[in-house]
């Protein structure tokens, strides 16, 4: 399976409008952003658990990360509540599962093999740092090499200077409306800038966005 695997390709993507798709796991859903590869594939998605779903247990040979959008997902190292986000490393396991129900917004198969951190980060109760303009502050997730992975808060009117991304940029809104002189994107929608592309973010009505950078070069 092959869904926007063109890393060259600029996308922007209204979450809200992708269909939800059937897991193996009867109870878990898929709304596929970026895919290459069957069950075992490099992926971008949103996942949908409905409540008392689990799945199977499962290895990230190229690891994993994800941010609880809502609800509580769970597995047998911990209980991760809506704000969460958690970097499990190449090679790591685990069964998943959920008693509230849950939708994360996670990607796979994009750490380096020798990236060996786990990060379990409540971004409820953590500490947010001034960004580099006025308005901005930002929440560092984690980071390897060129790649980093933070959250950044926009206040309303904020802007930021143009800029070029060496290893591309990916965002997903998750709260208010973000912009740049290429479009306006609401709350949900996912973006992918490819390397060396360049904007002028800025945001009128304010936003909270998850930002990776550096890991879109092209094997």
């Amino acid at each position: 399976m092959r869904i926007n695997t063109d890393l060259s390709q600029k996308l922007a993507i209204n979450c809200d409008q992708l269909p939800w798709l059937p897991s193996p796991q009867k109870g878990v859903e898929r709304a596929m952003l970026e895919r290459d590869g069957e069950e075992v594939a490099r992926a971008t998605s949103l996942v949908r658990y409905a409540p008392k779903s689990s799945f199977s247990r499962h290895q990230h040979d190229l690891g994993e990360e994800f941010l609880v959008l809502e609800g509580e997902f769970q597995d047998e190292h911990g209980q991760y509540s809506a704000g969460t986000y958690v970097k499990n490393p190449p090679g790591s396991s685990h069964t998943p599962f959920t008693d509230t129900g849950c939708t994360l917004f996670v990607k796979l198969r994009y750490l380096d093999p020798l990236d060996d951190e786990r990060v379990v980060i409540n971004t409820q109760s953590s500490k947010w740092f001034a960004g580099m303009v006025p308005g901005l502050t930002v929440l560092p997730l984690s980071s390897f090499g060129t790649t980093s992975t933070a959250l950044v808060r926009w206040a309303p009117g904020t802007y930021f200077n143009p800029h070029r991304h060496f290893g591309g940029e990916e965002i997903f809104v998750i709260d208010g409306v973000f912009e740049d002189e290429h479009g306006r994107y609401p709350t949900g929608t996912w973006l992918r800038s490819p390397h060396m592309s360049a904007h002028k973010p800025f945001s009128v009505e304010g936003c909270t966005i998850l930002v990776k950078t550096g890991h879109l070069l092209e094997d």
